[in-house]
């Protein structure tokens, strides 16, 4: 039992931090039945932000900085990549997408020449703690009860205030929210705006877990978040959380599944199955699509835009 717990206390905790990362992509679809692909950089530059304010500014400071700074890119982003596009063919919003990923990659290559950076560790979350008998850092206890908060505070953000339901009439059917003098400029940024404060919460967990940063930080996470969104159903908050909850938890049981048998006596040399962490991730993207291509807890198709 106790060679378990260390994976499954991980599994939850990065299940957690892609979570917050998914809500972004779903949010974003659920509206503009778009892709954000630049949504996994946006996370990674969060990181990058705390890297560099954390070494000329004092902690306190920098924490509530890094995320206003994440959700002013997020803000700038939908303004000058996606908004122009509003009325062009999805096709071209979605490259406009991957441009602005690019862009942020090859910028943040330009500013680090592509050496991995030290995160700073924050006082307390990084600490070591016992869980069970296994060593662990705080944040891995404290992600999945901060993510199911903010989930909450989010769930009744968009049930219960005037933004919310102008989010939700727009998610239904954008031109008649239009038509009825709903802002739609104004929901949009507002969707951006909250996906950025949770990458940006996020990066801050991930990165103290995984404390090196580097161009492509982003790029695996973002991608395993977007299939924990497809997975619960694009568009479906409590389906992302779910989804990204499962993944993490399989993505680290199967990197200690070598550890656990060999303990267990089931087997008597080690055969590197760590290797398809992340294959199966995508494995388990094609298998649901094969057989529930709305996810979960996700609702029929429609053609809306």
């Amino acid at each position: 039992m106790n060679t378990v717990v260390p994976y499954l206390l991980s599994g939850i905790s990065v299940g957690g931090q892609y979570a917050l990362i998914a809500i972004g992509y779903t949010m974003v679809y659920g509206i503009l039945r778009l892709i954000n692909f630049a949504h996994g950089d946006v996370f990674m530059v969060a990181g990058l932000m705390m890297v560099y304010l954390a070494a000329s500014m004092p902690l306190y400071l920098a924490v509530p900085l890094v995320v206003l700074l994440t959700v002013l890119l997020g803000f700038a982003i939908e303004r000058v990549a996606y908004k122009p596009l509003r009325t062009a063919p999805r096709m071209s919003v979605m490259i406009s997408a991957i441009g602005v990923s690019y862009l942020l990659q090859n910028l943040a290559l330009y500013i680090t020449g592509g050496l991995n950076k030290n995160y700073p560790t924050i006082p307390w979350i990084s600490d070591q703690i016992m869980i069970f008998g296994a060593p662990t850092k705080r944040v891995t206890v404290i992600t999945p009860f901060l993510t199911v908060a903010l989930v909450i505070v989010l769930v009744w953000l968009i049930n219960h205030t005037k933004i919310g339901m102008a989010m939700r009439a727009v998610s239904r059917d954008f031109e008649t929210a239009q038509l009825m003098g709903i802002r739609i400029n104004s929901v949009i940024s507002v969707t951006f705006v909250i996906g950025s404060f949770l990458a940006a919460i996020g990066s801050m967990l991930y990165f103290s877990n995984y404390p090196g940063v580097v161009p492509t930080s982003g790029g695996m996470p973002g991608l395993k978040a977007f299939v924990a969104a497809v997975f619960g159903g694009i568009g479906s908050i409590p389906g992302a959380v779910i989804g990204a909850f499962i993944i993490g938890v399989c993505e680290s049981l199967i990197k200690g599944l070598d550890t656990i048998l060999t303990t267990a006596g089931v087997l008597s040399a080690p055969l590197e199955l760590a290797t398809f962490s992340d294959a199966f991730t995508f494995v388990l993207l094609i298998v649901i699509l094969v057989f529930k291509p709305t996810g979960l807890f996700g609702e029929k198709a429609t053609d809306k835009v």
